[in-house]
């Protein structure tokens, strides 16, 4: 994928000097490519998972690795200039346990905070701190998470800016919006994360479908994951690592899913970044999609790493942040945790040309009848408005290619009013199938 560096005001000359940065939480990568990227260089790596670092041992030739973050040391560590960490979202994310802050996977940011408290006591703080991590952080139990960050980080002094950023603004198909958050001691980061600002960009649907049309497969009761022109945001399968891709709705009125491959390119890395000798998996199977649904997106990443270099003061207006509501979508503050701006900007810094969804993905696989019927068997049973068009049209062409696959509309409709007439009554329904069990 091309450089993004022409698209960042002021990013025209060498800037600031590179940084060296370690990654805790690394994944497979995708801010350390993305700063690479932007010129800077990583020195240390840290991934408990063990399919995860053997991505990352196969692409980041001569770097110290670490399995376990409890075992890093800020003592052990060489000299670096940025400490980056995409912690776990399990905790956070509306598709996961919701168990907040304190959980077992996100609350190990904490071990973040022990090592920059080492690094400072041996007189080698890091210049920055940069942090990723699901939406869902900003309203989960109050907003907590946040709260706990900004605390964390005002009491050792650290000024800090964060902002709800979506991969759809750096010219990838992929609606997929993450918190990016930068500290610092002794720089500012708001001149980093709220200087640039495409406006919000609505992306209005396409009546003749000409661009295709992304949704959860996986859904159709509670929502459709609708997303025009692109897909909606990449995740990492079922708990069983069953992989759950996005399907699309194609221009001729197929329907098909990307690859792995192709989702490793809607993620902004190279086709088969995760296809590794260490790691002999199948072309679909699921730790490829895990990995892959982890991942920050790459030029995200990279985006950041322009700025870092390139840093200008901030132009966007800003207000004082009231606490009696959950967190912004793109807020400051300094060491005193009371000082805290609201900043009008939106989730796209950035306004990269992309292709859509239908001539991006390259290796398209034809959803399967099980997967279509399944998922127009629940729309039968939701309460969604799915009237307007061009839902309605695509429900029409999605019945069809349903009967061409041999599958029975009227069933599914029968099907559909079955159960819901026995959860009306107190029954339940288990089992993948769906089986019927009388109150």
């Amino acid at each position: 994928m091309a450089s993004l560096r022409r698209y960042v005001s002021g990013a025209k000359g060498p800037g600031k000097e590179p940084l060296r940065l370690a990654g805790l939480f690394a994944g497979i990568g995708g801010i350390e490519v993305g700063l690479h990227r932007a010129g800077h260089h990583t020195v240390f790596l840290c991934e408990k998972d063990e399919a995860a670092r053997s991505v990352l041992q196969s692409r980041f030739a001569d770097i110290d690795f670490e399995e376990d973050v409890a075992n890093v040391r800020g003592a052990d560590l060489p000299d670096l200039d940025l400490l980056a960490g995409g912690f776990p979202c399990q905790d956070l994310s509306q598709a996961g346990r919701t168990a907040g802050i304190g959980g077992k996977k996100s609350g190990l940011v904490s071990h973040m905070f022990r090592i920059v408290d080492e690094l400072v006591e041996d007189g080698r703080a890091p210049r920055w701190l940069l942090f990723e991590n699901v939406q869902n952080m900003l309203r989960l139990d109050q907003g907590k998470a946040m709260a706990f960050l900004v605390s964390e980080l005002s009491r050792r002094g650290f000024s800090w800016a964060y902002r709800v950023v979506d991969t759809q603004a750096f010219g990838l198909p992929q609606r997929r919006q993450r918190v990016i958050m930068l500290a610092s001691q002794t720089h500012d980061p708001a001149s980093v994360l709220l200087t640039d600002d495409a406006g919000d960009q609505l992306d209005l649907d396409d009546p003749d479908n000409e661009r295709g049309h992304g949704f959860y497969w996986t859904e159709g009761i509670r929502g459709l994951g609708w997303a025009p022109g692109g897909i909606p945001t990449l995740k990492c399968g079922s708990a069983l690592g069953i992989p759950s891709p996005p399907a699309i709705w194609m221009p001729d009125d197929t329907f098909v899913t990307p690859s792995i491959r192709d989702a490793e390119r809607l993620q902004g890395f190279d086709a088969d970044w995760t296809l590794t000798t260490a790691l002999p998996v199948k072309k679909r199977s699921g730790p490829r999609w895990r990995m892959v649904g982890n991942a920050v997106s790459v030029p995200v990443a990279e985006w950041v790493g322009h700025r870092l270099r390139h840093p200008k003061p901030s132009d966007i207006w800003r207000r004082p942040w009231k606490t009696d509501k959950r967190w912004p979508d793109a807020a400051a503050g300094g060491p005193s945790s009371s000082a805290v701006w609201e900043y009008d900007c939106s989730k796209w810094p950035l306004l990269v040309p992309r292709r859509s969804i239908a001539k991006f993905i390259q290796e398209p696989e034809l959803l399967s009848t099980k997967a279509a019927s399944g998922f127009r068997e629940r729309t039968f049973r939701s309460n969604l408005d799915l009237e307007r068009e061009p839902v309605a049209t695509f429900l029409n062409r999605l019945d069809e290619y349903i009967q061409k696959r041999d599958g029975d509309i009227d069933e599914l409709r029968a099907r559909a009013r079955h159960k819901a007439a026995t959860l009306a009554a107190g029954g339940s329904l288990r089992g993948g199938g769906g089986a019927v069990v009388s109150p």
